[in-house]
């Protein structure tokens, strides 16, 4: 009993007056809204083509599309506690869904660069609380002996959301344009509110607590700042740059004045003494680590198989489709052991994401489609199996009233983890590329070796442009293909940083224990 505050009692009260068939139709709700959200995530990256030749735009211009998108999820995100006590989940939750869809509508008819970029921003700030709200919601509704049960079945709409806003932004394009990728899913919005109005239980309580403007401001320039760091580093050569130097100092001094203030406030914008708790403390470093993995892959293979390896975009998009079977799978096998066994399902996780990485760096410009998609299923499967003992693991000993703060920054370091993993790798394969062809280059020359002995060298020569051209490409298809290796080596590496860190997480108390702090 010690631990437990007046809210836990309220929604363990709640949870009892809840039937079965009626926990259902909030999970089909919850999860059709992180659904809906998750499919904008790549929707975008998909049509970037088409969007870019209609707002007559260059590559920079068009890319703030999403980095706007990106920066008002991230700055949004931690508001979803804040927002959650002062309106409540069920108010939150039919707001963020109707604004995001209205939003997403609005995109469809943007006539101008400015104007998409507006609504992208719009799109991001309302849906940003869906991800943790909808979470918060599973794990008060459903009784502690299902959370495996419905955290799985959560996971499978987000990651399937994923997979699907490629699919449908590339099928919406080549059947129509990239106006109905946006419209087709105002009326699944549309559906998923009704869901929610009809299905969420009215709130019991609602805390009219006072936004520390203070913490906000700053937590959310030490945010912004990192996400243009990330985001245009690469294209802006890093700290070469003015702009980039200017958002990273940005990002450290905003960043050390948020904790200084974070442990000094009375009621801080976040609380960091929920950093005392062993378990959420550790969460939010693996979940940061789980980001890493989970979205790079599909942002790093397409580039890989098209330009390099010749692959159509269809092949591509069933290499892609591979990866959501095998997290089905995952979520499902995960449902029944990852809540019993926790540490052992998270350490077979990023066992096999290790395995996994280890598989990509021996392939070659060769590789086959089947090879690809049974290593999508292995990272699909790991994926899934990973997701919901991590998050059973990070909340089991937080108390209840917590819930919708804790998990907007779970979520926060999710998307960070993301961000900060996709910038590394795409900054790693246009580095090593670059040294891989200035070195194999410099053995091109009429004395090398090979070049003395035909059926050596084979087709190539040194004897006339033609061939020197055709050499010269060659070489960059293999230095190109040595730095993608390179970056499958820092992805293994990064899933074998998490297996230690499982080691110190405690397994899931039966009881709820007192909160450290």
């Amino acid at each position: 009993m010690a631990g437990k505050t007046v809210t836990d009692f309220v929604m363990e009260e709640q949870e009892n007056d809840l039937s079965p068939a009626h926990r259902g139709i909030i999970l089909f709700a919850v999860m059709l809204s992180a659904t809906l959200y998750s499919t904008t995530i790549l929707l975008v990256a998909s049509i970037l083509p088409q969007l870019q030749g209609a707002m007559s735009a260059t590559a920079d211009e068009i890319s703030w599309t999403m980095t706007f998108n990106i920066l008002a999820t991230a700055v949004a995100t931690p508001m979803a506690g804040w927002l959650a006590a002062r309106l409540g989940m069920r108010r939150l939750m039919l707001w963020s869904v109707l604004g995001f869809s209205v939003a997403t509508y609005f995109c469809g008819t943007a006539n101008s660069l400015t104007e998409l970029i507006f609504w992208r921003v719009v799109q991001g700030a309302f849906g940003a609380p869906i991800t943790p709200i909808t979470q918060t919601i599973l794990l008060d509704t459903f009784p502690k002996r299902q959370h495996g049960t419905a955290i799985g079945l959560f996971g499978i709409g987000v990651v399937l959301g994923a997979f699907l806003g490629p699919v449908v932004g590339g099928v919406m394009v080549e059947l129509t344009s990239w106006r109905w990728a946006f419209y087709i899913l105002s009326p699944v919005g549309a559906f998923a509110f009704m869901a929610l109005w009809l299905s969420l239980p009215r709130d019991t309580s609602i805390s009219h607590v006072r936004l520390d403007w203070s913490g906000f401001l700053l937590l959310s320039i030490t945010i912004a700042s990192t996400q243009l760091v990330l985001s245009r580093g690469q294209r802006l050569d890093w700290f070469d740059s003015s702009e980039i130097l200017v958002e990273a100092f940005l990002a450290v001094i905003a960043g050390y004045l948020f904790i200084i203030h974070s442990f000094t406030a009375k009621k801080p914008f976040i609380n960091l003494r929920l950093l005392k708790n062993r378990n959420y403390a550790l969460g939010l470093v693996l979940v940061f680590i789980y980001g890493m993995l989970n979205f790079t892959p599909m942002v790093v293979l397409p580039s890989l198989l098209r330009d390099q390896a010749g692959f159509p975009d269809s092949l591509i998009g069933y290499v892609l489709g591979s990866r959501g079977f095998g997290a089905m799978i995952g979520f499902f096998t995960a449902m029944f052991i990852g809540q019993k066994y926790p540490r052992e399902s998270m350490l077979a996780g990023f066992a096999t994401l290790m395995i996994a990485g280890a598989w990509l760096t021996t392939i070659d410009l060769n590789v086959t489609f089947l090879e690809l998609v049974l290593n999508g299923m292995v990272q699909g499967l790991a994926v899934g199996i990973i997701w919901v003992p991590i998050t059973i693991v990070s909340f089991s000993t937080l108390p209840v009233a917590v819930r919708p703060e804790t998990s907007a920054v779970f979520h926060l370091l999710r998307n960070l983890g993301s961000s900060f993993f996709i910038s590394l790798t795409v900054t790693e394969i246009v580095r090593s590329t670059a040294i891989n062809y200035e070195y194999m280059t410099e053995m091109v020359t009429p004395f090398s070796q090979p070049f003395l002995y035909p059926w050596v060298s084979g087709g190539w020569n040194t004897g006339s442009v033609e061939s020197l051209a055709q050499l010269s490409k060659e070489i960059a298809r293999q230095a190109t293909m040595i730095s993608y290796l390179n970056a499958f080596g820092f992805y293994t590496m990064a899933a074998a940083a998490a297996i230690p860190l499982v080691l110190l997480v405690n397994p899931a108390p039966k009881k709820l224990s007192r909160a450290p702090f």
